[in-house]
């Protein structure tokens, strides 16, 4: 059995399903009390890596890697948060229809515990863009997808791994960072800090 446990500083089921499906066990959940205020000209990137900082140092554990993470749906300097109501919904995918957006999460691995982590580091942070196309979709087409509820609480207003996967047309890098978690690339980072893969 691990010494060191990971809590997941997110309510997201859909990170904790990526991270346990790669073989990692999530020892708590506790979900963060940080209000998600964009900066004055803060940039998507700086935006979401910011608050991916806030939620890891806003949860504690004991011999515990906290793992907190931040996804923006963007194009440009414009950020699709998640919407406020069925009309938000709707303006968000008319307007991402038929053309490319960006998908980035921004993760924070802090070290909570009496010592210092095994890996000498305390905070660790990485950060996963890509690049989504969706197809042209009509006024009806749109109204339907919303009305499933899906995306109501997901930025951008859709969900690639559910019924949002018929508005996409292409996805450029990796999937699982649309879902949530660019589990592809923290799976190594995890490992690295002694959190080991169960039956994998």
């Amino acid at each position: 059995m691990n010494s060191v446990s990971l809590i997941l500083a997110s309510g997201s089921p859909r990170r904790r399903r990526l991270l346990e499906l790669a073989g990692f066990g999530v020892s708590a959940v506790r979900p963060p009390d940080v209000e998600e205020i964009r900066g004055e000209g803060e940039a998507p990137l700086a935006y979401a890596r910011r608050l991916g900082v806030e939620k890891a140092c806003a949860v504690d554990g004991v011999n515990a890697w906290v793992l907190a993470a931040d996804t923006i749906v963007h194009r440009g300097d414009q950020i699709y948060e998640k919407p406020r109501n069925h009309g938000d919904a709707v303006r968000m995918l008319g307007e991402l229809a038929g053309g490319w957006h960006k998908v980035t999460t921004a993760w924070c691995l802090r070290w909570s515990g009496p010592g210092p982590s095994e890996s000498g580091r305390r905070l660790i942070r990485g950060h996963r863009t890509s690049r989504v196309r969706f197809r042209r979709l009509t006024a009806v087409e749109i109204a339907r997808y919303v009305a499933t509820g899906e995306g109501t609480d997901k930025a951008g207003a859709y969900a690639v791994q559910g019924d949002g996967a018929s508005l996409i047309e292409r996805v450029v890098g990796s999937t699982t960072n649309v879902i949530g978690l660019p589990i592809d690339s923290l799976a190594a980072v995890l490992e690295s800090l002694g959190l080991q893969r169960e039956n994998v």
